[in-house]
């Protein structure tokens, strides 16, 4: 027995070891952790159970016989994160460069499936060349093995794609239909083809950070949902995300412990909206503010900064926040922002997450760069987002509310469940100085009569008591009152449940 053990000891470390030591050194020299670091950093101390760690390739062609590796470029297993469970996978850029073969999206489908069957999350870390070439079709179907499991958990266990070095090709499709992806600055990319394929076809000269690194996913596609400078602070703020997410969608959001009274007030509120209606505010303070010891985990931070979405806490619970930006575009909605907030607003209603929702919105873009992309269509998402959700949804408008925008998010209309605003929102199809020229606009040419008009529109509009009086808000509230005003309604709607019209499912306008 004793020289059996020591046999698995040595079997064992080998494994460990991946693509060896000189590939391991070249690992860290690039800046980047191995994949066994990764987890170790990831999940709790001594927590990690492994899975088909001696798994090797049956690929003969090539002369792939004559070189196998345990593990066969990938972690799995599962672990957890403060206490709670959570399957895992980690590319291993040391073996084969992390390429995938039939074997190795075999080890993924498996922690899949058994996620999906025992109620816990995805996280994967990539950093792998794509497909090994070597297996030909056997590895695209490992490719859409991993899809479809992708899909089938979709809204039923969260997954989360973590980008550490290269993904290219047939990888880049599982994280795509993943929940969120976060990549790093500087050693992660992301891209269907490379720059060399780029070139030859479209005869384009450019590198794999302009082509599709943490910058331009972060910032232009909004395929990434985050980027951070290295892998730890990565890691760790992933651990931090984890702790926002309930397990799957018949597990509550969490609950943590906090010392934050639920009835603190915050009186700076009451000035944070400005007298003029034409100067702008930062709407994360009213977020941070508002949330349990003002901690706020931003979605999306770097792409249409008019939208703010992201994850905190009201009594412990984790809560969805959604909420337009007065510092960029003055909050108006686009198409990009139409797109980020749908996309945000669908996982917390998949998941059973309170969405509160901040209004201060003029309006849609104008133009024709707007109208050509398809703001009809990407505004619709956002409406058809807010109204499909059946989570807990209460809405307070700080400001303006104008035209479409106010239906659109989350009013009383849309079946939001309890809808405040503050005595500064303005609730109206347009603002006064457009509304005068249109209802007036014979009197356009006399200062005095335009100026009386505005004077009467502000007066009888520009205010949240017509919306009031006819039931669309719930109550006007005092702005220094607002975080325990969504903590009462929150916890009123505790127990909200909303009958369904069977349908196989929607077909929002994607």
């Amino acid at each position: 027995m004793t020289d059996i053990i020591a046999e698995l000891a040595e079997r064992r470390a080998r494994a460990k070891l991946g693509g060896g030591q000189a590939r391991i050194d070249a690992q860290h020299k690039r800046g980047k952790l191995t994949a066994r670091e990764r987890l170790e950093l990831l999940l709790d101390e001594n927590s990690f159970e492994e899975f088909d760690m001696f798994v090797e390739h049956r690929n003969t062609d090539f002369g792939a016989d004559k070189n196998r590796i345990p593990g066969d470029g990938v972690v799995t297993g599962w672990g957890t994160i403060n206490g709670r469970m959570v399957y895992v996978f980690a590319k291993d850029f040391t073996v084969f460069g992390g390429s995938l073969s039939e074997t190795h999206a075999q080890k993924i489908c498996k922690v899949q499936d058994m996620a999906l069957q025992n109620g816990a999350p995805v996280i994967g870390l990539f950093d792998a060349g794509g497909a090994r070439i070597q297996e030909g079709v056997g590895s695209l179907a490992g490719y859409g093995e991993v899809f479809k499991r992708n899909v089938l958990g979709s809204g039923v266990i969260p997954q989360i794609s973590v980008i550490m070095g290269p993904c290219a090709g047939g990888d880049v499709y599982s994280p795509a239909m993943t929940d969120f992806i976060f990549m790093v600055r500087d050693t992660s990319y992301m891209f269907i083809t490379g720059p060399d394929v780029v070139k030859t076809v479209t005869h384009e000269d450019v590198t794999a950070e302009d082509l599709g690194g943490a910058k331009v996913h972060s910032s232009k596609s909004s395929v990434a949902d985050g980027a951070y400078e290295n892998d730890v602070v990565c890691l760790e703020e992933m651990r931090r995300l984890y702790d926002f997410l309930p397990l799957n969608n018949r597990d509550k959001p969490p609950v943590w412990p906090t010392s934050d009274d639920p009835r603190r007030e915050e009186p700076s509120l009451d000035t944070l909206v400005p007298e003029n209606p034409n100067k702008p505010y930062d709407m994360k303070e009213l977020i941070t503010k508002v949330a349990d010891e003002g901690d706020f985990f931003e979605i999306g931070e770097n792409f249409a900064k008019n939208i703010i979405t992201g994850f905190g806490r009201i009594e412990g619970q984790t809560v969805g926040f959604v909420a337009n930006q007065p510092m960029v575009l003055a909050g108006v909605l686009d198409n990009d922002a139409s797109r980020k907030g749908a996309r945000f607003v669908r996982f917390c209603d998949c998941f059973n997450i309170p969405i509160i929702t901040f209004v201060d919105v003029p309006g849609f873009l104008p133009g024709t760069s707007q109208e050509h992309n398809g703001i009809i269509k990407h505004g619709a998402k956002l409406l058809f987002a807010f109204t499909e959700a059946t989570s807990p949804k209460v809405t307070v408008i700080t400001r303006k509310a104008y035209g479409g925008a106010y239906d659109v998010m989350a009013s009383k209309h849309m079946r939001a469940d309890v809808n405040y605003a503050w005595p500064t929102a303005q609730i109206a199809v347009m603002g006064a100085k457009g509304a005068v020229e249109i209802i007036f606009r014979q009197d356009i040419g006399d200062q005095e009569k335009i100026a009386a008009r505005t004077k009467e529109y502000e007066d009888r509009f520009l205010n949240p008591f017509v919306a009031a009086s006819r039931g669309y808000i719930d109550e006007v509230i005092k702005p220094h009152s607002t975080r325990w005003r969504i903590a009462r309604a929150l916890r009123m709607l505790k127990n909200k449940q909303v009958p369904h019209i069977w349908k196989k499912h929607d077909n929002i306008p994607l």
